[in-house]
C-alpha cells in the first residue's frame, strides 16, 4: 500500500539524492581558484560568473537515476516482488555513485595542492542506502504477511 512506512524512506532517499544533484559536495582550491564539485562537474566560483572547469557527467547520470528510482518503486506498491528487486538495484546504483564520489576525490587529490573542504551532502547516499535497505525490509515483511494470509484462505 501506497501509505506504508517503506514509502516515507523511499520518498526521503530520493529526496536527500535530488539535494544531492544540485548542492556541491566538496570545494577546493586549485591554482589559486576556488573550486566548488557538484555531481555535474567542478564550477570555478572566482569570477563573477560561474565557469564549468571539468564535468563528471556520469556520476551526475548515476545520482540522478538513484534519485527518480526510489520513485518508481514507491508507485509499484502492488508488485512487492518488483518492488524488493528495484531496492537491489537501487542499493546498487547507491554503491556507485558512492564509490564514483571516492574515486573522483582521490584521482582528483593529486592534482589539488590545497585541502578540500568536504559537505554534510557526502553522506546522503550512504543515509540513502541505510533508508533503502530499511525499505526493503519492511516490503519484505508485507510480502510475508500477505503469503501468510494467503495460506489462512
Amino acid at each position: 500500500m501506497i501509505q506504508r512506512i517503506q514509502t516515507l524512506y523511499l520518498f526521503f532517499t530520493s529526496v536527500l539524492l535530488g539535494i544531492l544533484c544540485f548542492v556541491p559536495f566538496a570545494s577546493f582550491l586549485w591554482e589559486g581558484e576556488v573550486f566548488r564539485q557538484n555531481v555535474w562537474g567542478a564550477w570555478s566560483t572566482g569570477t563573477e560568473s560561474s565557469v564549468l572547469a571539468f564535468g563528471t557527467i556520469p556520476m551526475g547520470i548515476l545520482t540522478a537515476l538513484s534519485a527518480l528510482l526510489p520513485l518508481v518503486i514507491i508507485f509499484l506498491y502492488k508488485k512487492r516482488g518488483l518492488q524488493m528487486r528495484l531496492c537491489i538495484a537501487e542499493l546498487i546504483l547507491l554503491l556507485g555513485v558512492v564509490i564514483y564520489m571516492i574515486m573522483f576525490l582521490f584521482r582528483s587529490s593529486s592534482q589539488i595542492t590545497d585541502k578540500v573542504a568536504f559537505s554534510i551532502v557526502d553522506l546522503f547516499p550512504i543515509l540513502g542506502m541505510i533508508l533503502v535497505v530499511m525499505a526493503f525490509k519492511k516490503i519484505m515483511k508485507d510480502q510475508l504477511l500477505i503469503k501468510s494470509l494467503d495460506r489462512i484462505r
